[in-house]
């Protein structure tokens, strides 16, 4: 098939609309349901992004896209019983495969964000991974196989209408690429650079230069899922997943702030406090999951006030209060966090060490790159200046 007609573009006003090969043919095929133009924005990033984790960590990969940026990437590392909980996967029948394990990790690390996504998967779906999708709002998946069994329940999915794409993995784009805009057309070549090799931490400019191998995993993770999210970003990982993305900010801090703050989310979520909310039974999935992050926050009365909290819990539950929230975000280390481009202040360190930031990877180049490194020695922090830049629009 060399074109593909879609049902609109960006808005439902945007028409006609299509997608194309000047030469050859498409390199996905659709099983199932109808594609729009965002859903394979969002494909064709998420793809690269799979592609390439899978390349630099040798193991399954997802990520989850919503608006053309991930809401989460991870690896298929293994899943604590804290982890099964707070993604809601620790009720499935079936033992979990690598690829459904990388799937339930990149789901469940911001599921708010999450809600209404496109999947990629690394390897093929299996039932495990379907299982898991069909329970989820989501809006498609790209793969490069599925089994049967996973086919199958994926077209039961929203009615029939699910959409399932079959992305070639030997497909590869010419070395240029080009789009347009106001009728003027760009071109540049594809940002071909390597983030798998441990050479890009060889420039370690703070006191502490200690990266263990899973830092250097999770830095590449960050640096990596950063390629494919709208500039300015920040990336939080930890122990082989994304747990805080900050995308399309003007401001680096506000980045840096704005994945923060997801990253404090994801930890405060295994907070017994709040692992034990009592949830009323048949709750839905979407509006527990409102429930817990304002909980978490500070408009925690929202959900706890007379009249609202029966709607959610069989008893009212009692505030996560500031001081169990300091003591418990304490608890939170060795994560790393990945910069698209150079920190221009040491506030960006401030705020990340707050997050339990250890290890970091960055472009450098600023005019106040002794700043940065000054604040991340007051920390004991290690950072790298890996030389690259990551912008991606």
């Amino acid at each position: 098939m060399k074109e593909l007609s879609l049902k609109y573009g960006c808005n439902p006003n945007q028409k006609p609309s299509r997608v194309f090969m000047e030469e050859g043919e498409l390199p996905f095929e659709v099983l199932n349901g109808r594609p729009g133009y965002i859903n394979l924005l969002d494909a064709f990033n998420s793809w690269q992004l799979v592609k390439e984790l899978k390349a630099a960590t040798g193991m399954p990969s997802a990520a989850s896209f919503k608006h053309v940026s991930p809401a989460g990437a991870a690896v298929g590392a293994p899943l604590s019983d804290t982890l099964k909980k707070i993604y809601f996967v620790d009720d499935v029948k079936i033992p979990l495969s690598p690829i459904a394990v990388a799937y339930a990790r990149a789901r469940g690390a911001d599921r708010m964000s999450s809600f209404g996504d496109f999947i990629a998967l690394s390897d093929t779906c299996d039932e495990a991974t379907a299982t898991l999708i069909k329970r989820e709002v989501s809006d498609g998946v790209i793969a490069p196989d599925y089994t049967p069994e996973a086919l199958q329940i994926l077209k039961e999915k929203r009615n029939g209408t699910y959409c399932v794409i079959k992305m070639d993995p030997n497909y590869v784009p010419a070395p240029i690429e080009r789009k347009q805009v106001f009728g003027v057309t760009f071109e540049q070549g594809r940002n071909e650079i390597d983030l798998t090799g441990d050479n890009l931490f060889d420039n370690i400019p703070t006191d502490n230069k200690t990266l263990t191998e899973n830092a250097k995993r999770d830095l590449k993770i960050a640096l990596i899922t950063l390629k494919y999210t709208q500039s300015n970003s920040v990336c939080y990982v930890k122990d082989g997943q994304a747990i805080g993305i900050g995308a399309g900010q003007q401001s680096r801090i506000h980045c840096t702030r704005l994945a923060g703050n997801k990253a404090d989310i994801w930890w405060l979520r295994q907070c017994p406090k709040v692992l034990n909310l009592p949830f009323k039974e048949g709750i839905r999935r979407a509006d527990r999951d409102n429930t817990i992050d304002v909980y978490i926050g500070d408009e925690y009365e929202d959900v706890l006030r007379e009249g609202t909290w029966q709607n959610f819990f069989t008893e009212k539950p009692e505030p996560l209060t500031i001081e169990e929230k300091k003591a418990w975000l304490a608890q939170n280390t060795e994560v790393s966090l990945g910069s698209d481009a150079f920190f221009p202040f040491g506030d960006n360190i401030e705020r990340a060490h707050k997050s339990g930031v250890q290890y970091i990877a960055q472009a450098g180049g600023s005019v106040r790159d002794d700043n940065v490194i000054e604040t991340c020695n007051k920390y004991g922090i290690t950072m790298a200046f890996t030389g690259i830049r990551l912008f991606h629009h």
